[in-house]
């Protein structure tokens, strides 16, 4: 057994009942559940909303008799964990199971390692969810029952990648809606748990075995698609058959769980963006609470992903819990899962999901330490959140700009390339966004109904290339209502088949149609930046390009034509040779083909790029680009941003209402390493002056910096608060108490015109 480090004195000197637990423990997370800020049940034995912190131990084969339970017990109890993610069972049990060919731990012996947790996590007052894996199977397995095993596209039966003498199997048949679902019921039978969470459910690929082919060709009468064309009719059939498969499996889990114990439910590892195989919508309705199971970040993943990641799930789960699950350990494609990443490297990732909205849950893989040097890191961040916890139970984003999302994009219009046809341009939009310090959610765009988009003042389309008609009127009544929208490149070029239209949907809107062509590749090709022939001078969104009459452009573009009277502030300057060097001068300096179109329509604000500036800025980065999104959606907007932060730096903003307080978190993306980390340290960002304006109903009494401890000195007046924070290492919060509770209805939208009667402009505490 490993020595054990930083535990308590007590744990040497009290004997460990059965759970490994010494009663003095027991005091602390139960203390904090009791706390007046902690959130109270779901309903009837609900407990979905109740834990903020989250610790997870995945135990691997051979960690029983040499791992010490004890040690981490403690580690629960000192980093405030008010919920557990243990292994009890599928590729491997750790309990003593009764069901044939659930394989046991080969060390497991007369012990019950997942039973010995749940009792020594239930005495620290903790929720308790048992983790399951139904990926891999043994040789028993196959040879037992061969037809639950999957099957590659040649007829082969498929043995794991990554172990060969398991084997992968199938997620949609017999393996999964028979031997697993008793394998649930079981652990939940005996334990009582709270939850079952599946790691690895949803299959590993493409299955060709005799339940896949059977059951397809009796919900779609066709054979198992050969492609992924997403144009092939048997292609398509099969998402959503597969698609539909899954959210049954899941049903059926969730009703035995709840059958047994009705407080409990399932809760799968799925779920994400755009890229994601299971539509958000529907996930979103299932779940009571789930986790985003992007764990760290990987090559060129920018920090603020975990971010991303929060908002997506957001997007369709509400005001429902949502956990972000970061692993302490090295997330690259080697899988080296026995080390640790570097700790400003945890802390970032963890504090930008927690910065939007994140419950933090830290995965630990192996019970038996290599590496220890993560574990101060995990527990003072916790330790953290666990004394500010009142300010950390966000129940509404005040952001005001949206950037909608379309798996639908993704799987019909993007296919195998979606990655570069879909989600690089909208990661390109977020990177501008987060370096101009916008506030923003995600927004799916099955949700594009005024009861879901309200709350927001711009709508933001970054290649949404397949919408319905139904959707092109949402947006439309959207703009109508006095809502603003940024669109680019193909969007709504697509219906919801993924067949191309003849023009845009929403080309009424733009102001533009389509003009037949598309140049997928330009070499040296330019914009022009053109002034306002009424008026002389160039448009608001060409702000901060002064001193220049051309720009680069981007890579792909849409041939479009305008259909308004309104002047296009960028036009196109066609290629050029870039070599010899000798010929590179422009054959064509002016057209009138326009390259970006702004408009009023309805009482709102309409800007269309024909051309990928989202992609190319994702892959270039160039500074002119990232000032044409930031200013349309400024322009589009029409009014002030909800919070302004100014100083040197990139910062991550989100802005935060709780029932009696807000809140404005600031991430310090601020490093050589923000690209490609991982982090080595943090490096300090200088003083940030901060404008925040109250949401209607907000009357602020204190103001203090959750991370630096200060009460800063306050400015402003006419319903701002503003502010100046002297220095952001990692992060800082800052914190609003109101005198009331602020009106749900109400609550999102700033109040700029509000005359405050005393800004309280000497110290911390704001009097009224």
């Amino acid at each position: 057994m490993p020595a054990i480090t930083n535990r308590r004195d007590f744990l040497g000197a009290t004997a460990l009942a059965a759970a490994g637990l010494p009663r003095e423990a027991a005091a602390g997370p139960r203390h904090d559940a009791a706390r007046a800020d902690a959130a109270p049940d779901d309903g009837a034995g609900g407990w979905f909303s109740r834990p903020l912190r989250w610790a997870q131990l995945t135990l691997v084969e051979n960690d029983p008799g040499r791992y010490d339970p004890a040690f981490w017990l403690d580690y629960f109890a000192r980093t405030h964990s008010e919920a557990a993610c243990l292994s009890a069972g599928g590729c491997v049990a750790y309990y003593p199971t009764a069901i044939p060919l659930h394989y046991r731990s080969q060390w497991l012996g007369d012990r019950d390692c997942f039973g010995e947790l749940v009792a020594g996590c239930r005495k620290l007052g903790m929720v308790v969810v048992a983790r399951t894996d139904p990926h891999a199977a043994h040789q028993d397995v196959y040879d037992a029952h061969p037809d639950w095993i999957a099957v590659e596209a040649n007829g082969q039966k498929r043995r794991h990648w990554a172990m060969p003498e398991l084997w992968v199997t199938c997620a949609l048949g017999p393996y999964n809606f028979q031997f697993m679902t008793e394998v649930t019921k079981e652990i939940v039978s005996r334990y009582k748990v709270d939850g079952v969470f599946s790691n690895r459910w949803a299959g590993s690929g493409m299955c060709y075995c005799e339940h896949c082919r059977e059951n397809f060709h009796a919900a779609a009468g066709l054979e198992l698609p050969r492609t992924n064309d997403p144009r092939d009719p048997a292609r398509r059939a099969y998402l959503a058959w597969r698609q539909e498969r899954l959210f049954e499996l899941w049903r059926l889990w969730d009703a035995e769980i709840r059958r047994i114990n009705p407080a409990a439910c399932y809760i799968p590892n799925c779920g994400g963006g755009a890229l994601s195989d299971l539509d958000m919508k529907t996930v979103g309705s299932l779940s009571p609470i789930l986790f985003a199971d992007r764990q760290a970040r990987r090559g060129l993943m920018a920090p603020w992903a975990n971010g991303k990641n929060a908002k997506e799930y957001r997007s369709t789960m509400g005001n429902k819990p949502i956990g972000g699950i970061f692993s302490v350990g090295v997330e690259e494609p080697y899988r080296w899962k026995d080390s640790v990443q570097d700790g400003a490297e945890i802390r970032l990732w963890a504090l930008d999901g927690i910065a939007h909205g994140l419950r933090p849950w830290f995965t630990k893989f192996s019970g038996t330490l290599y590496d220890r040097r993560w574990l101060p890191v995990v527990e003072d961040l916790y330790g953290w959140h666990y004394r500010n916890q009142r300010y950390l139970r966000p129940e509404r984003s005040l952001a005001r700009v949206g950037l909608v999302y379309s798996q639908q994009t993704a799987q019909l219009y993007g296919g195998e390339h979606a990655q570069q046809k879909v989600e690089d341009h909208t990661l390109g939009y977020y990177q501008a966004l987060v370096e101009a310090r916008i506030p923003f959610e995600m927004v799916h765009d099955q949700l594009l109904d005024a009861g879901h988009t309200a709350a927001f003042q711009v709508l933001i389309f970054p290649n949404i290339a397949v919408l319905s008609d139904a959707q092109c009127q949402q947006v439309r009544d959207f703009a109508i209502r006095g809502g603003g929208v940024v669109a680019t490149y193909e969007t709504s070029l697509y219906d919801e088949h993924g067949d191309r239209r003849r023009d845009f949907g929403l080309a009424d809107l733009f102001g533009a149609s389509f003009d037949g062509a598309l140049d997928a590749r330009m070499q040296n090709s330019y914009l022009r930046l053109e002034t306002d022939p009424r008026n002389g001078r160039r448009h608001p969104i060409l702000a901060g390009l002064d001193d220049t009459e051309r720009i680069i452009n981007g890579v792909s573009r849409v041939h479009t034509r305008s259909t308004g009277d309104t002047y296009a502030p960028l036009t196109l300057i066609p290629s050029y040779p870039d070599l010899p060097m000798e010929e590179v001068f422009p054959r064509v300096p002016k057209t009138d083909i326009p390259e970006l179109h702004v408009r009023q329509a309805g009482r709102g604000r309409v800007v269309y790029f024909p051309w990928d500036i989202d992609r190319t800025f994702w892959e270039v980065l160039s500074a002119d680009h990232g000032k044409l999104l930031r200013n349309a959606v400024d322009w589009a907007a029409a009014e002030p941003r909800p919070v302004t932060v100014n100083g040197p730096g990139v910062l991550d903003v989100a802005v935060w209402r709780q029932r009696d307080s807000m809140t404005v978190h600031l991430v310090n993306l601020t490093n050589p390493m923000m690209m490609k980390g991982p982090l080595r340290e943090f490096i300090p960002a200088p003083p940030q002056k901060v404008e925040i304006r109250l949401p209607e109903g907000c009357r602020a009494r204190r103001v203090q910096l959750l991370v630096s401890g200060q009460r800063p000195r306050l400015g402003g007046g006419n319903g701002v608060v503003s502010l100046t924070i002297p220095e952001v290492v990692d992060h800082e919060v800052v914190a609003i108490d109101c005198d009331e509770p602020l009106p749900a209805h109400r609550a999102s939208r700033p109040n700029p015109r509000r005359r405050d009667p005393n800004p309280g402009g000497q110290g911390a505490v704001v009097a009224h």
